[in-house]
């Protein structure tokens, strides 16, 4: 396993108030599909609704504004390929995590499950070919503008 973060999402409650806060900072963000993209160096931070990044990582919701056992932070450690997804899921496993999203296929193309660390860290295991790694396992958020 190549040690990585390709992702931090951030749950949010609200995505313009957190947008127009990242970009009052001075920070260049694409919006696409009620998600915000930041570059990060050699990572991307996400701004995503809280509630949806929550379903997304396999956690139950309560009432609404209310998610069970979530931080609201996701990290995500992108691969290669479905079977290093597959792969990486199942060492997770064996070493103790909890698996809350078996891999399968996305609607963004790629394919992805989570699981939860010991303390409740939400990750998520991802092959997305939109989002190629360089060599050295660092992500470049694409020009989400061109499809």
């Amino acid at each position: 396993m190549e040690q990585r973060i390709s992702l931090v999402t951030l749950g949010v409650t609200d995505l313009a108030r957190a947008r127009d806060f990242y970009l009052a900072l001075g920070w260049q963000g694409q919006e696409v599909q009620e998600t915000v993209f930041f570059q990060a160096g050699g990572l991307a931070l996400v701004l995503w609704d809280r509630e949806k990044l929550a379903r997304d990582c396999g956690l139950a919701t309560d009432e609404p504004g209310e998610t069970s056992a979530f931080g609201g932070i996701a990290l995500a450690h992108n691969v290669r390929s479905p079977e290093e997804v597959d792969a990486l899921l199942a060492t997770a496993g064996r070493a103790g995590a909890l698996i809350t999203r078996p891999a399968a296929e996305t609607f963004y193309g790629g394919y992805a499950g989570v699981f939860l660390d010991p303390d409740g860290h939400a990750w998520e295991i991802a092959h997305n070919p939109g989002f190629p790694l360089a060599e050295d396992g660092s992500l470049t958020v694409p020009d989400l503008g061109a499809s």
